[in-house]
C-alpha cells in the first residue's frame, strides 16, 4: 500500500520563509510530509524544474454582485473562480451587499446560492448599510457564529454610508461575537464638498476623480 495518496516529487517548495528543493506527501486531503525522497505515493507528480507553493487567497473581490443602481459584476462565479484557479488563486473572499430597508440574512443566502457555481473554495464580507435591531440583535451574531467572521461597514457613498452611531452599533456587536469589521474610510462631506467644486470648475477628467479624495 502507498505510503501517500499523492506525491508531489522534485520541486521547488515556497513556504512563508523559504525556497526549498522537496517532495509533498499528501494524505487525506492534507499535506502529511515535506522532504526528500518520499516513499512512494499512489498518485506521482512530477514538479521537476517547477515553484511548487501555496493556493492564493483573494480577499477582496467583486463577483455577481448585485450593484445599488441594478448593475451586477461582469464576472460570475463560474467565470470568476476558474479565472482564478488559472491564476494560482484557490480561494475568494467576496462582498455580500445589504439592501436598506432589509435584512443581512436575505442577503447572504441569496449571494451564497450564487455561489455554488465556484469550482475554488469561497467566503464572504458581509457588507452593512442598514443596523436595525434585528441585524444587530439577531441576524449578525447567526451569521457570525455560522462562521461569517468578516464585515464590511462604509463611511461614503450614499447607499452605503452610515453615521457613526451605526458605525459603533456595527463594532459593538463584531466585537461582542468576535467577528472583525473592515471599514472604508473616507470623509464623506469633504469628497462632496470637493466634488461640487470640481464640477462647477468642469474638471471631469478621470484625472480628477483623485482630487475629490481628500
Amino acid at each position: 500500500m502507498a505510503a501517500y495518496d499523492t506525491v508531489i516529487r522534485g520541486g521547488t517548495v515556497v513556504t512563508a520563509s523559504d525556497m526549498v528543493r522537496a517532495d509533498i506527501g499528501i494524505a487525506g486531503g492534507r499535506v502529511a510530509a515535506l522532504g526528500e525522497n518520499l516513499d512512494e505515493g499512489a498518485h506521482e507528480i512530477d514538479a521537476g524544474g517547477r515553484l511548487v507553493m501555496p493556493g492564493g487567497v483573494d480577499s477582496h473581490c467583486h463577483i455577481e454582485q448585485p450593484g445599488s443602481t441594478g448593475g451586477t459584476n461582469a464576472d460570475t462565479f463560474t467565470s470568476g473562480s476558474i479565472s482564478a484557479a488559472c491564476g494560482g488563486t484557490t480561494t475568494t473572499i467576496s462582498f455580500s451587499p445589504q439592501v436598506r430597508g432589509r435584512g443581512v440574512r436575505e442577503a447572504m443566502d441569496g449571494y451564497a446560492a450564487l455561489a455554488r457555481k465556484s469550482v475554488i473554495d469561497y467566503c464572504f464580507h458581509i457588507i452593512v448599510n442598514d443596523p436595525s435591531d434585528a441585524v444587530i440583535e439577531e441576524e449578525l451574531p447567526e451569521l457570525i457564529a455560522e462562521g461569517h467572521r468578516s464585515i464590511k461597514v462604509f463611511m461614503t457613498y450614499p447607499s452605503n454610508r452610515m453615521d457613526d452611531a451605526q458605525l459603533l452599533k456595527v463594532f459593538a456587536c463584531a466585537k461582542k461575537h468576535g467577528a472583525f469589521v473592515c471599514v472604508h474610510a473616507e470623509n464623506h462631506d469633504a469628497i462632496m464638498w470637493m466634488t461640487d467644486r470640481l464640477l462647477e470648475a468642469g474638471l471631469t477628467s478621470p484625472r480628477y476623480h483623485a482630487w475629490s479624495k481628500p
